[in-house]
């Protein structure tokens, strides 16, 4: 886009000889004439103006008429080539008929280089004070030493004669004959870049940077001090220059007709054309650039970079006027801000217009305008009610003011005025329409994508900023009072003029709707899946009509609302089971759970009233859900009482086998008594149709045997006062075993049950169920066992008194077994049997059954009672516990008649134990007594250890030899010390301790 960067002025007409040179110094310009004379000009007003503003600008050129100065006639003897001012040195350089230096300003000859006679073309470096200088096919370095002299460096030959050259770093870059070369400054080797071109002759360049421009015919190339090229593109001049000054952000090139401005920027798009005839030189100044013609000078001043950043924006080249902003001073920040600002604006809107959404979106998101302003381009979008007022943006930063109007320029031109589309038709027209819809939301969607991280940081922050105040006791009436609050469930009080959480609903509640409209479902529920401000009213009512129920329920999620997330879910279950072809998203039962699953901790009674849905269809879902989600097991319990009975003994079935330290005795106390219930049923059942079989057992009443067995949180009383007298016999011998009542138990599973297995079975449980179980009263299980064996009719009749008894105490401990205590008074062979066991005690606990009477007594009373005496059971558990049994007190207990015979299987094993453990005990005892002697040895020896004293041996604590003093020995039996020293030692030692005991009181 054509603008005006630079205003042509006149500095200077009908210079009296023609110009071949042109530089300034200051604000002067300084002219080499074709007679070798130098023309200094002055600006006309410089004698008058005084002004300290006048001072400010003496080392620029003005922007007004030139006047003659001074004339230096015979400066050089032949026309003067080239000029240029080293400011650094305040110094000269020309180029005429050798190079010569000139100091400044009154323009003395400093030095003249006659090497240099003929020389065409040089460069200076002013870093290093090098100049290097081409004469035929030669290049010549030299060396300023600081003073007046200067000094060759160094000679190198090249292939033809130097049209064109420029240091670059080391090495300088040559343009001879139709290509260009970097010569080595150091080593004199060359390597070639690139043809020039057949057309224009080679033009080097130097860049601010350090890189290189060259010319190939009509084309800049941009390369780096190693003739790579550079990524940055190439310039395309109109035509071929034939000289180019750089001045950022623009570069200036000299074409046969006129003078070319354009942007360094890629396309490099032509900014101005200057046109001027026979223009034969072009210099750049420290404020402009001068264009030296024949007889007349004139400077091209630059357009204030405000000025042009509005004839940019004005005609619409947006781009352009960007990157003049950057170049705007850093002491106009917020200037440059808000230009930079103002025009993203437009440039968005312009770009809106035309069709281009996203470059627009990306415009209005580097303006940093509200979001509200772009959504006021979406009308369909609806938003919530704010109290957010946006400020209307100040776009009067780039009006067209009048200081900064474009000059009169005689190069501007229209070439760049684009023309409008052409006319679309009625379907063409239709089918745009439909497609810039959904490239405009699509376009949207970035935009607030972008700007939600901010936003939402934002939001976040002053949430919890407001936490922080309202836990620290910091609301203040007046606060509370200046600030009304819209309530939002889930998400508690939200205050209304609280900006940044608006804006955060403003922004997600539009966002949402974008990606509704886009056909993004996926996107919209990872939205509300996230930490979401969408307004819950409008998206709510968007959702149901569009029918999105599954991002419904992630909006009711979000916000807490999981009564009505849980109905809406059931809903759809419902429906999935009713028609399911109909429904796009079918869902089922465990739906439900799998969201209850979060509830567990934060409302359990929510999470047991909507279970009640699922629980008949996924019962064992349903009851994990419990279990895992640590909802207190009373409670659970208690609402499956009420509202799912059949479903209560699962529940505490599951509770049980993950974990029964976990459950308490309650729960243990109720799943026994409603398994007891049960069978009670069933029992009652069976017992009116004259079915019942003690031996049957359904799968509760073994579920009530495992329960009964496994478990010991339960009340065992209260269960055996529900037992019917005449059945369930095995239930109530667990029982009795839980309250130890072990004779009532065995008799149960001897005379009731008729299972002497089981009844062996129940001795071996409460005898391996004790912390020692080669105790004394362990043993007695068996004993009481033997009883029950041998004497039948007793135990019976005594069970039924003492079972009544059991019934009739209610809340009352239970009474123990009384034991009762005896001598042994048997024969030979129990004595024997004693003696192998080597039983001091011969006191023996017993059962509530008269041991102490003898076996005639013992016969008498079998023979009373009438009854058959299990001896066959009495000797079968002889045989088979014989290593837990008493062998004195079981003998004592047997009949006179028992045949030794039978016993052999229960002696036989008894007394080779019994000699095995007295041989066992008496090696022991040789061992200790042998360990004894071993000890006794070695204390006589410790005890004879001797120390040997020569005049050699010295003290360990005075190191002082020990003489004849007396003396003490340490427990190693190598230190030696004076007991003095050692006395002095132990109460320093003692003082030490009782003096830091004194610190620590």
């Amino acid at each position: 886009m054509v603008h005006s960067a630079y205003d042509s002025f006149q500095l200077l007409d009908n210079c009296p000889s023609k110009i071949e040179a042109v530089e300034s110094y200051g604000s002067k310009l300084l002219l080499g004439c074709s007679d070798g004379s130098l023309r200094i000009y002055a600006p006309e007003s410089s004698d008058s103006d005084r002004s300290p503003s006048a001072e400010q600008h003496a080392q620029e050129l003005r922007k007004e008429a030139y006047v003659l100065e001074r004339n230096l006639t015979g400066f050089a003897k032949k026309p003067i080539l080239s000029m240029e001012v080293l400011e650094s040195r305040e110094l000269l350089l020309s180029l005429s008929e050798s190079i010569a230096f000139h100091r400044l300003p009154n323009f003395e000859t400093l030095a003249v280089i006659t090497k240099a006679k003929g020389a065409n073309v040089f460069s200076w470096d002013d870093r290093r004070g090098f100049l290097c200088f081409a004469r035929q096919k030669r290049v010549c370095i030299f060396r300023h030493d600081g003073g007046r002299g200067f000094v060759e460096v160094k000679e190198l030959g090249v292939p033809d004669v130097v049209k064109s050259m420029c240091w670059c770093g080391e090495n300088i870059c040559l343009g001879i004959r139709r290509e260009y070369v970097i010569l080595n400054a150091t080593t004199g080797a060359l390597s070639e870049v690139f043809t020039s071109g057949r057309l224009a002759p080679p033009l080097v360049v130097s860049l601010p940077s350090g890189e290189l421009l060259l010319g190939k015919e009509n084309i800049g190339v941009f390369v780096d001090q190693n003739g790579k090229l550079l990524p940055e593109g190439r310039i395309c001049w109109s035509e071929a220059p034939a000289e180019v000054v750089i001045r950022k952000p623009y570069g200036i090139a000299l074409l046969p007709r006129f003078v070319e401005v354009r942007s360094l920027r890629d396309p490099f798009p032509l900014i101005q054309t200057v046109v001027l005839r026979n223009v034969r030189h072009l210099r750049q100044s420290n404020n402009s650039v001068i264009l030296a013609l024949d007889n007349s000078v004139h400077g091209l001043f630059p357009v204030p970079i405000g000025a042009q950043i509005v004839q940019l924006t004005a005609s619409g080249d947006f781009e352009e006027a960007l990157s003049l902003c950057k170049l705007l001073p850093p002491e106009e920040s917020n200037l440059r801000a808000a230009k930079e600002g103002s025009i993203h604006i437009r440039y968005a809107h312009y770009l809106f217009e035309n069709g281009s959404y996203e470059e627009a979106m990306e415009h209005f998101l580097a303006s940093q305008v509200d979001i509200t302003y772009v959504l006021s381009l979406y009308p369909s979008i609806i938003l919530p009610k704010t109290t957010i007022v946006t400020e209307p943006e100040k776009l009067g930063d780039i009006s067209l003011d009048a200081a900064y109007l474009p000059r009169g320029s005689s190069g501007l031109s229209d070439d760049m005025e684009t023309l409008p589309p052409p006319p679309l038709s009625e379907s063409d027209a239709a089918l745009e329409s439909k497609k810039m819809s959904h490239n405009m939301l699509m376009a949207l969607i970035k935009f607030l994508q972008k700007k939600r991280y901010s936003v939402i940081e934002k939001a976040t922050a002053e949430g919890t900023e407001e936490v922080v105040l309202d836990a620290a006791g910091d609301n203040l009436i007046s606060y509370n009072s200046s600030r009304f609050k819209k309530t939002n469930k889930g998400r508690g009080s939200v205050p209304v003029s609280s900006g940044a959480r608006e804006m955060a609903s403003l922004l997600d509640t539009a966002l949402l709707q974008a990606l509704l409209l886009t056909g993004q479902s996926s996107s919209a529920l990872e939205l509300l899946r996230v930490p979401n401000y969408c307004d819950l009213n409008i998206c709510e009512e968007i959702l149901r009509k569009g029918s999105n129920n599954v991002a419904l329920l992630e909006l009711y999620k979000c916000n807490s609302m999981h009564r009505e997330a849980l109905e809406l879910l059931h809903q759809l279950v419902e429906e999935s089971k009713s028609n399911p072809s109909e429904v796009t998203h079918k869902l089922k039962p465990e739906a439900i759970i799998e969201y209850l699953k979060a509830l567990c901790n934060s409302d359990p009674m929510l999470v047991l009233e909507y279970s009640m849905l699922v629980l008949e269809s996924c019962p064992t879902q349903t009851i994990e859900l419990f279990l895992s989600g640590n909802i207190p097991a009373d409670m659970v319990n208690s609402y499956l009482k009420q509202h799912s009975p059949s479903m209560q003994t699962t529940y505490l079935e599951l509770m049980l086998a993950m974990n029964e330290s976990a459950v308490s005795k309650n729960l243990q106390n109720e799943m026994v008594q409603i398994y007891l219930s049960e069978v009670l049923e069933w029992h009652a059942d069976l017992s009116a149709q004259q079915k019942w079989d003690e031996k049957a057992f359904s799968p509760t009443r073994k579920k009530l045997l495992s329960a009964l067995e496994g478990i010991s949180g339960y009340n065992p009383e209260a269960l055996l006062k529900r037992l019917p007298p005449d059945a369930l016999y095995e239930e109530r011998a667990i029982l009795l075993g839980k309250m130890n009542q072990h004779e009532l138990a065995l008799s149960l599973y001897v005379h009731k049950l008729h299972v002497p297995e089981s009844a062996l079975s129940y001795c071996d449980r409460v005898y391996e169920s004790t912390n020692h179980p080669s105790g004394k009263s362990t043993s007695n299980i068996y004993l009481s066992l033997l009883q029950i064996y041998l004497n039948p009719q007793r135990t019976t009749n005594s069970f039924e008194k003492r079972i009544m008894n059991l019934l009739s105490t209610q809340n009352t401990s239970i009474p123990k077994v009384s034991h009762m205590t005896s001598k042994s008074k048997a024969g030979r062979g129990s004595k024997k049997i004693a003696a192998i066991e080597g039983a001091e005690d011969t006191k023996v606990n017993l059962s509530s059954t008269d041991s102490s009477r003898s076996d005639g007594d013992l016969d008498e009373i079998s023979e009373e009672g009438g009854s058959t005496i299990m001896l066959d059971e009495v000797l079968d558990l002889l045989s088979r516990r014989w290593d837990r049994i008493n062998g004195a007190q079981a003998l004592k207990l047997l009949p006179r008649e028992t045949k030794l015979q039978n016993l052999r299987p229960f002696l036989g094993p008894l007394v080779r134990k019994s000699s095995e453990m007295y041989r066992n005990y008496s090696v022991v005892k040789s061992l200790r007594q042998s360990e004894n002697l071993q000890v006794k040895d070695e204390l006589y020896n410790q005890r004879k250890a001797a120390v040997k004293i020569t005049g050699d041996s010295m003290c360990s604590l005075c190191h002082k030899k020990i003489g004849t003093s007396v003396f003490a020995v340490y427990p190693n039996g190598k230190t030696l010390v004076h007991f003095v020293c050692f006395r002095d030692s132990q109460s320093m030692k003692a003082v030490a301790k009782g003096s830091s005991l004194r610190k620590r009181i």
